[in-house]
């Protein structure tokens, strides 16, 4: 069982993610509306991988990031970007953000599990 952490402060996008990652028996998947609501459940829930935002206020997605990259045991934790700034020059800049990869909004609901297994390693 991989659990998966669905960063986004989109409720309708957090639900549509939830039910689409939920479909996968083999997913455990809990949603977060915040970069700071993200590091707390993340302290007390270890996520394997983080489907994070880039775009929200307060906390966006890369200043999450590297708050998660400031401590020991998250230091390694996966992340992948979510976001509908998907260009070739936004996608240059987040692989120099330490991310593990980039799914590109809107995404497919119908296949959004089978590319977070692809990105699990």
């Amino acid at each position: 069982m991989y659990r998966i952490l669905y960063v986004d402060d989109e409720p309708d996008l957090r639900e549509i993610a939830l039910l689409a990652l939920s479909l996968d028996a083999g997913l455990e998947v809990r949603t977060a509306a915040s970069g700071v609501e993200a590091i707390t459940t993340v302290s007390d829930w270890m996520p394997d991988l983080v489907l994070l935002d880039v775009m929200m206020p307060g906390m966006d997605g890369p200043a999450t990031l590297a708050r998660l990259r400031e401590h020991p045991r998250t230091a390694k934790l996966p992340v992948v970007f979510i976001t509908a700034r998907a260009q070739p020059g936004d996608l240059e800049t987040f692989a120099t953000l330490d991310a593990r990869g980039v799914i590109a909004k809107p995404f497919d609901p119908m296949t959004l599990a089978q590319q977070v297994r692809g990105l699990l390693g």
